[in-house]
């Protein structure tokens, strides 16, 4: 019989990503995923239920209250998701690897290029969730953490990557204004994928950052997609993060990911020379092709 994974969060955009690539990178995992209709992952008696029939070799937990708004709205839900169901899953696959996708808002961003020894410092009520949980998984030194931070990718339902957010805002006719002094280190759902895939195919523990190798502002991540959506063009105006209200936001995020890149067959992209070696050929603009690597 063929090991099993258990992928969790699988309408969410990495989820939906991890399944559709699964027969490429690992075909010899059987892959089950797990959508919130699936599985409430807050009821941890049916939990217990459905790990003690699927009986996993290895567990991948995407499934999070992922919006900081949401999480700020209602920290009481996205405790419960986001820290007592991780430590519950984590709990149940004691014995087998177990890899958490964590995010760079555990940082405060007033540095930037973070390392994995840099001590995390969030500043709204997801980091803060995340960073809680990272710290209870990793107790374990068979489990690991992986932190990202912007993922560009074509979800199911069209509403899950910030290309999606982007492109839905320009099409109701509202103004998109991106900050020009806020970094991120934006990379493709489909590499993300591939990367934790092999970390599973490699068994390797730990925390890891997984970025991608370019720092770019908001302001320069939506000039880099004008060219593959059009309907960006004129919505978009520069702004400044000082201007910003609601929940804090992390100036820069970019993250530091040599320890991550040993470990890989191919290197990490950056999202502007992603986006050039990239032609219109009606293919998914942010899956993993094996000609780029």
């Amino acid at each position: 019989m063929k090991p099993r994974v258990i992928v969790t969060g699988t309408a969410g955009l990495i989820g939906q990503y991890f399944m559709k690539s699964a027969a490429r990178w690992v075909p010899d995992w059987e892959v089950r995923g797990l959508s919130r209709s699936d599985l409430d992952l807050t009821d941890h008696a049916v939990v217990e239920q459905v790990w003690q029939r699927l009986k996993p070799s290895a567990v991948i937990h995407c499934a999070a209250v992922s919006r900081t708004k949401d999480c700020e709205q209602d920290p009481q839900r996205a405790r419960r998701v986001n820290v007592e169901a991780t430590a519950h899953l984590a709990q149940l696959s004691t014995d087998i690897p177990f890899i958490f996708v964590s995010s760079g808002e555990v940082f405060d961003g007033r540095a930037g290029w973070y390392r994995e020894t840099d001590e995390p410092v969030p500043i709204n009520f997801y980091g803060k969730t995340k960073c809680e949980a990272e710290q209870l998984v990793l107790q374990n030194p068979r489990h690991t953490a992986v932190r990202i931070v912007l993922t560009a990718g074509i979800s199911q339902g069209g509403d899950r990557s910030f290309v999606e957010d982007m492109c839905r805002a320009a099409k109701s006719g509202k103004p998109l204004t991106l900050y020009a002094d806020e970094y991120r280190c934006p990379l493709p759902a489909g590499t993300i994928a591939r990367a934790i895939w092999e970390l599973v195919a490699k068994n390797a523990s730990g925390l890891y950052h997984l970025g991608g190798s370019e720092r770019l502002s908001r302001w320069e991540i939506g000039q880099a997609l004008l060219s593959w959506y059009p309907e960006l063009e004129g919505c978009l105006t520069e702004g400044s993060a000082s201007c910003h209200t609601g929940a804090p936001r992390p100036a820069d995020l970019s993250l530091n990911c040599e320890k991550i890149q040993r470990l890989l067959s191919f290197p990490l992209p950056g999202f502007r020379s992603w986006l050039k070696n990239r032609v219109h050929r009606g293919v998914d603009l942010w899956d993993y092709e094996p000609s780029l690597s």
